[in-house]
């Protein structure tokens, strides 16, 4: 598959993706109708409530990311490199410059936020400016402006605002249910078909974030692919992005303000794990016997391995 196939692959994948959590809320919603007898009038108060609180999230996700990760304006002339490679990509991608900011830590990472491109930073670690060279630092850059201008920050955003407000909606139900719930069901006198939708409802509660959470972590998945793919068409080297990425693989520190909430919006994960355990798996070689749960631990990785990041690169 061509890189532009596997780009509008992925971009149909998110919409596919947006439209199911939109379902999903409203499913979840129905389900809160059936213990709080509103029935589907609930649904267009519970989609409001999603909108108004991705809008909010929208406004501030910038600020609360830097914050968590003590990002710091790059000022200085020691960062004169970093702004020139970024001004020269912007000026390559048409993009507007982005605000640029350093976390003071080893461990090489980056990662891009902010609403739309005209209110965009980019953040990398002190580790990454020093073990890059410049066209790893290139290569890493353009991946992030990607994000930038591919609007992944906005999917990101409200994919994190939907599983919350997924969370939220069937937290309440739970305990609506436990607490609240048994004089409406000594009520219900609809019988087996009474009992089956409490049964579903209950379900649907219990499920609905875990599946949220899943999705949302393959989106992030894919779209880090997605930026592999356009920040090599920014930049017209793959071995630049390549050659971070190898470095990126053998290298074993963590970021330490990093946390699970925040780690899709890093290059590469900036959580503790087993390298080389993952780069094995990809590579499809015995890790001394199957290993239980490793599909669940994929499934719930914000980041593709690199070892599958780097293959598909060279692919191209």
């Amino acid at each position: 598959m061509g890189m532009y196939e596997q780009i509008a692959r992925n971009k149909r994948r998110t919409f596919l993706m947006l439209a199911v959590f939109v379902l999903l809320i409203a499913a979840v919603a129905v389900a809160l109708g059936f213990f709080f007898k509103a029935g589907v009038a609930i649904v267009p108060i519970a989609i409001v409530i999603a909108i108004a609180m991705a809008w909010t999230s929208y406004f501030a996700s910038d600020r609360i990311a830097l914050a968590a990760s003590r990002a710091k304006p790059a000022d200085g002339p020691e960062y004169a490199r970093y702004h020139n490679l970024v001004e020269g990509l912007c000026i390559a991608a048409g993009l507007p410059k982005p605000r640029l900011y350093v976390v003071d830590d080893p461990a090489p990472n980056a990662f891009a936020t902010g609403r739309n491109p005209k209110h965009a930073a980019v953040a990398v670690t002190t580790g990454l400016l020093k073990k890059m060279n410049r066209v790893e630092l290139e290569g890493v850059l353009a991946h992030e402006l990607s994000h930038v201008r591919n609007y992944d920050i906005l999917v990101t955003t409200i994919a994190v605002t939907a599983v919350g407000a997924i969370a939220l909606m069937a937290d309440l139900g739970l305990r609506f249910m436990w607490f609240g719930g048994r004089e409406g069901r000594r009520d219900n006198n609809d019988g087996g078909i009474g009992v089956i939708l409490a049964i579903l409802s209950l379900a649907l509660l219990v499920l609905a974030p875990f599946i949220a959470q899943l999705m949302q972590f393959a989106m992030s998945r894919r779209r880090e692919l997605l930026a592999d793919a356009s920040g090599v068409q920014l930049t017209r080297y793959p071995p630049g992005l390549i050659s971070a990425l190898k470095k990126l693989q053998d290298d074993q520190s963590v970021v330490h303000y990093a946390t699970r909430a925040t780690a899709q919006m890093w290059i590469e994960s900036p959580l503790e794990r087993d390298r080389k355990a993952e780069q094995a798996q990809a590579r499809g070689e015995a890790t001394g016997g199957p290993k239980k749960g490793t599909w669940l631990n994929r499934a719930f990785d914000t980041h593709p391995p690199l070892e599958e990041r780097i293959a598909a690169l060279e692919a191209m």
